[in-house]
């Protein structure tokens, strides 16, 4: 599969990947300003979901995400206790529970997505139009294919994105 030629690029990716994943954790690309760093990863993940897919249950958020019920649970848990995320009655099963963003949690997401915007902007400020747009189609098209890596291999994908 790998080729001489291509080793020498292939090394450089894998560490580049591993400094951008050392740097975006460390950072936790969070924004500028008194918003950045204060959402975690986990919960803009689960935010972006609940606003992007609208309502649902427990499993549904999990499977939407690739990854299991127990860690959803965990994860929108201190999103309730925060009045970030509400927990509803299902309309036509009044046992289950559906989760869906209260407008304090829109109003927080959209918040902490403008200070990523800015953050984004800010990174990119000498890049074209057209750099951005190809930055974002590649890193689109890794994530898809590490995801699918992952889903094949077992192990869910925690950070798919919305299908289209």
């Amino acid at each position: 599969m790998t080729t001489v030629g291509d080793t020498g690029l292939l090394d450089t990716l894998q560490h580049e990947v591993a400094v951008f994943a050392r740097r975006a954790e460390q950072t936790r690309l969070g924004g500028v300003g008194q918003v950045r760093n204060s959402m975690d990863r986990a919960a803009y993940l689960l935010l972006n979901r609940l606003d992007n897919e609208g309502p649902m249950g427990v499993k549904a958020l999990a499977a939407s995400m690739g990854i299991d019920s127990s860690t959803v649970t965990r994860q929108v848990a201190p999103l309730v206790d925060t009045g970030l995320v509400k927990r509803t009655s299902h309309p036509e099963d009044g046992r289950a529970v559906v989760l869906q963003l209260s407008p304090r949690g829109a109003a927080r997401l959209e918040e902490v997505r403008s200070s990523r915007r800015q953050l984004m902007a800010e990174l990119t400020h000498d890049w074209a139009p057209e750099e951005r747009e190809q930055f974002c189609t590649l890193l689109t098209r890794f994530n898809h294919a590490l995801s699918a890596r992952m889903t094949v291999q077992g192990v869910p994908a925690a950070e798919q994105p919305p299908a289209s």
